[in-house]
């Protein structure tokens, strides 16, 4: 096991080195130049002292200024990729990328990139984490129930409450619960994160985010429903359909343990992929969700610096996207070999 880890992780580092060079060449055609626009907002503060004539010349220092130092004054862009990760000097002989902990910096925020998206990432966590336990506490023994009564009614208001739940986008969902909870019901703020002004502390703070969260929680558990309960379902009904199955039957074991010991088991390699995936997804946020609720997450801020041209924020977002993935799917493997003895993930 401890071999193929290893191997494993060699060919993701490969894979992350390839995908960042791609990643960084398709941002690089990108009309966006941090060292004019900075040298542009410098020059522009200097005007008083500067002498008539020479503002070209002082335009033209300033942006071989800024040129040198974010290691765009050369053509070459493989050069530029090297910088970026931090594996080739600047002007300066002084390694300054990704490796040396510089992420680049947000210009909408005037922070790092780093301290300007730790507070979304705890907040997109945050909420994530409460929609896969609930959605996984409600699909998982659903999608059981329906695959060992097949045909019932109680599985057929169930699938028709999935199909419907799984067809209608995210954005109708959201509206529909919206005019229900808040507009007819008046049980929910219609968006932020906590109630404006005020200074809770201790539980108070607690209750007070719940609540606000409670909406947009409601939105992405019911949005994940229908589709995980069909998939556990059907991954139930075909392990109910094993010789396995029947055998463990005829010797006379009690259906909880034939259901849940037996045929739950085999149903997890595939349950186990669309897991794992929906808990890297933990990190990466509700696009939708996020801005129809005014919720400061990730995929909040992947829009806002796409429209704002914010490059950094969004490349530091995509390599770290990239990551989460390949090691999302080096972790599916291990599970495999966990969950299913006749899985060998060592050769």
């Amino acid at each position: 096991m401890g071999k193929y880890i290893l191997k494993r992780i060699g060919y993701l580092l490969m894979v992350t080195v390839i995908l960042s060079f791609i990643l960084f060449m398709i941002y690089s055609l990108v009309p966006a130049n941090r060292a004019y626009t900075d040298a542009q907002a410098e020059l522009k503060g200097m005007k008083n002292s500067i002498k008539p004539g020479e503002e070209q010349k002082v335009f033209d220092e300033l942006y071989l200024k800024y040129q040198r130092m974010y290691g765009t004054d050369t053509d070459n862009r493989v050069i530029r990729y090297l910088r970026w990760v931090g594996v080739y000097p600047l002007y300066n002989g002084k390694l300054d990328g990704l490796l040396e902990g510089n992420f680049g910096y947000s210009y909408d925020y005037k922070l790092p990139v780093v301290d300007m998206v730790k507070t979304p990432m705890l907040n997109t966590i945050k909420i994530n984490i409460w929609a896969t336990v609930i959605a996984l506490g409600i699909t998982i023994p659903l999608g059981i129930h329906c695959a060992v009564k097949r045909g019932s009614k109680r599985d057929q208001a169930v699938q028709v409450f999935t199909i419907v739940g799984y067809s209608l986008p995210t954005f109708l969902i959201a509206i529909l619960f919206i005019w229900f909870f808040c507009g007819k019901l008046n049980l929910f703020p219609t968006n932020g994160m906590k109630t404006p002004g005020s200074n809770y502390t201790g539980f108070k703070k607690f209750a007070d985010e719940m609540y606000y969260m409670a909406l947009p929680l409601i939105v992405e558990t019911f949005c994940s429903l229908g589709g995980m309960t069909r998939y556990v379902r059907a991954s139930m009904i075909d392990a109910l359909s094993l010789d396995c199955i029947r055998t463990a039957r005829a010797k006379g074991l009690r259906e909880k343990v034939v259901i849940y010991s037996h045929a739950f088991r085999n149903a997890l390699i595939p349950i186990v992929s669309l897991v794992v995936g929906w808990f890297l997804g933990i990190f990466g946020g509700s696009i939708m969700v996020e801005n129809i609720f005014g919720w400061n997450g990730m995929g909040r801020i992947m829009i806002t610096a796409l429209r704002s041209a914010d490059y950094d924020v969004v490349m530091l977002m995509q390599m770290f996207y990239i990551v989460i993935s390949l090691l999302g799917t080096l972790l599916i493997d291990i599970i495999y070999g966990l969950v299913d003895p006749r899985v060998r993930v060592n050769k």
